[in-house]
């Protein structure tokens, strides 16, 4: 266990989190000790708590979250300790990427939400290059991983985990068009698991 201050909070708040929104989860097998760039959908704020909730305890995890969750200084302490970290979504943030490498390259899985923000039903968003950016140049795998977009209170919410991804790219660091184009896929495959719901 690399955060004992996330595996108390784990151990509070899942049991409350899972009695109002159960979720019934597929493919965890597919989720190695190996560290992975965990790449859901996002359609609710409720998607980060649930993903972390389908996950075991001592699951290696840190976030990418909006920076805007830190201007509030209580909030920012929690999330800190808890193992997120800020981004600037609006601009090119080389800070939360740099922490993101690092992270992986230490043995941390990241999650981030490759769409940048909530889509409602039916709507559709490009993918961030910048997540596959982080995966080709850490050296490691994204994973796509379906959450149901109906969330009602005590109705069970499906969460797929799909296999791991390798990103196609030439040279030692790829380019900018092949960033998106993986991004795009992962999102693909991400979306492909919740057709099968």
């Amino acid at each position: 266990m690399k955060n004992e201050y996330y595996a108390k909070v784990y151990d509070f708040l899942r049991p409350i989190v899972l009695f109002f929104h159960p979720i019934d989860v597929k493919g965890l097998e597919n989720v190695s000790d190996e560290p992975l760039v965990i790449c859901p959908n996002h359609s609710s704020w409720w998607d980060p708590i649930l993903v972390i909730s389908a996950l075991r305890r001592d699951y290696p995890l840190r976030v990418m979250a909006k920076k805007q969750l830190f201007g509030i200084p209580v909030l920012k302490d929690f999330l800190t300790r808890m193992g997120v970290f800020p981004v600037d979504r609006g601009n090119s943030d080389v800070g939360a990427a740099k922490t993101a490498i690092r992270s992986l390259k230490d043995g941390w899985s990241l999650l981030l939400f490759p769409e940048g923000t909530r889509v409602h039903k039916n709507k559709k968003v490009k993918a961030k290059a910048g997540v596959a950016m982080i995966s080709i140049r850490s050296g490691v795998r994204m994973i796509p991983v379906f959450v149901g977009t109906t969330k009602k209170l005590f109705q069970r919410i499906p969460i797929v985990f799909g296999k791991p991804y390798e990103p196609v790219y030439t040279g030692r660091k790829g380019t900018a068009e092949e960033y998106q184009r993986n991004a795009e896929e992962i999102m693909r495959q991400t979306y492909e698991l919740g057709g099968a719901q």
